[in-house]
């Protein structure tokens, strides 16, 4: 059975789960853009990673077997160490990835969500996947096989979709040794008081031995997401305003060892003057424009195909060739920014639209090679060539206005 397919519907239903259940309780944990925003981030990530994660097996094993000091054999016994050691090497990965600008640039968009709620827990970057495999390689250096290794993080990244809810409150004996979604709640806070604490991701017992824990006070509202908020929607500009504000950062700092210190200087040390340059240099600007019933319910469309086929796609994965592959990953991150684009309501969607229409004609024409799919898709690529004002204007109309 593919479980990674399987994860998809299950964690949807619990992410529905939820909003359910606080509509009930009647209380506000859900903002529906911040809500899409997190889901479009998730499907990229969960895309990529279906891509990708194979390959870290082998360089696991690869690292085992050549470099590893010792033969690490399964017992109960190093399953538990690998579990404890695995959760140590998060602890640092995750400090590092807030009080180093070259790692904050990858973890950032896990925290730009105003929101705290299951999707967040969704809202994480392939670069930040790559990033942490580099942490990841201490375990097989150290001898544990890459099947041990690949286990244990399914296991490993399994329980902090959990702790991403406000709905569960105090969790009595267990808040001393585990991360409870209480703790959680501390660190994706931007309250000063808040601020780079709680980094565990299994066990709070990292933070309480190395001075970063922080109990989270019922007296003190919490405000989330980051301390200047991103006010934007665009699916790029989450990914990447902050490896532009590190570029304008290192272009304004003289000598080659000032510009190494500040890649592991912390994130709040670069000026606020770098993101209002970054925001006027690529024209950020969220729109004023109340949105319409009709975007919301496009969009949200959008990402419910996205998320369907996503589900098909990894389930008959090892089905598919490679360049059907190649073809649905530029479709579902053109999607994505369209998404973006749209919540943003920008008139250049329809160039982003044409672009998805031709990979798909591309990817009919390749995967099937029957005569009338060939006809029938030069003659809507003719279509879109002779008739792309129009259309154009036509679309724009549909997406924009009531």
């Amino acid at each position: 059975m593919n479980w990674i397919a399987i994860s998809i519907p299950f964690f949807t239903g619990l992410m529905l789960l939820e909003y359910l259940v606080s509509k009930q309780l009647k209380k506000q944990t859900h903002d529906m853009h911040n809500t899409m925003s997190n889901i479009g981030v998730g499907i990229a990530e969960r895309l990529c990673d279906a891509l990708i994660t194979g390959y870290f097996f082998f360089i696991y094993q690869y690292l085992q077997k050549n470099y590893g000091v010792f033969t690490i054999r399964h017992t109960v016994f190093t399953w538990i160490f690998l579990l404890l050691l695995t959760d140590f090497i998060w602890y640092w990965y995750h400090r590092l990835a807030h009080e180093w600008n070259i790692f904050w640039a990858v973890h950032v968009v896990h925290h730009q969500s105003e929101d705290f709620n299951y999707t967040v827990s969704a809202r994480i970057t392939v670069l930040q996947a790559l990033v942490r495999t580099g942490f990841w390689a201490i375990l097989p250096l150290l001898g544990f096989p890459a099947e041990m290794i690949t286990t244990m993080l399914l296991i490993h990244g399994l329980y902090p979709f959990f702790i991403h809810t406000t709905l569960i409150k105090d969790m009595g004996i267990l808040e001393y040794v585990l991360v409870t979604p209480a703790h959680h709640s501390v660190h994706h806070a931007s309250n000063p008081e808040y601020l780079d604490k709680n980094y565990g991701d299994v066990f709070i017992i990292w933070d309480k031995l190395f001075g970063t824990f922080k109990k989270l006070d019922p007296a003190i509202p919490i405000q989330y997401g980051l301390t200047t908020p991103l006010r934007s929607y665009s699916f790029l500009w989450q990914h990447f305003h902050f490896f532009i504000e590190l570029f304008i950062a290192l272009k304004h700092t003289k000598g080659v060892i000032s510009k190494i210190k500040l890649l592991f200087q912390k994130p709040d040390t670069l000026s606020a003057d770098y993101r209002l340059e970054a925001i006027a240099a690529f024209r950020i600007k969220q729109t004023e424009t109340p949105f319409t019933s009709r975007i919301n319910k496009y969009v949200a469309s959008q990402l419910i195909i996205l998320l369907t086929f996503l589900f098909l796609f990894i389930l008959f994965e090892n089905q598919v060739a490679y360049p059907v592959r190649i073809a649905f990953l530029i479709s579902v991150l053109l999607t994505l920014i369209n998404c973006g684009a749209i919540l943003e309501q920008k008139k250049w969607i329809f160039y982003l639209e044409a672009a998805r229409l031709i990979v798909l004609i591309c990817t009919t024409l390749y995967y099937f090679r029957i005569s009338y799919l060939i006809l029938a898709s030069l003659c809507l690529l003719l279509l879109l060539v002779t008739s792309f004002k129009q259309l154009q204007q036509r679309y724009l109309q549909q997406v924009y206005k009531q």
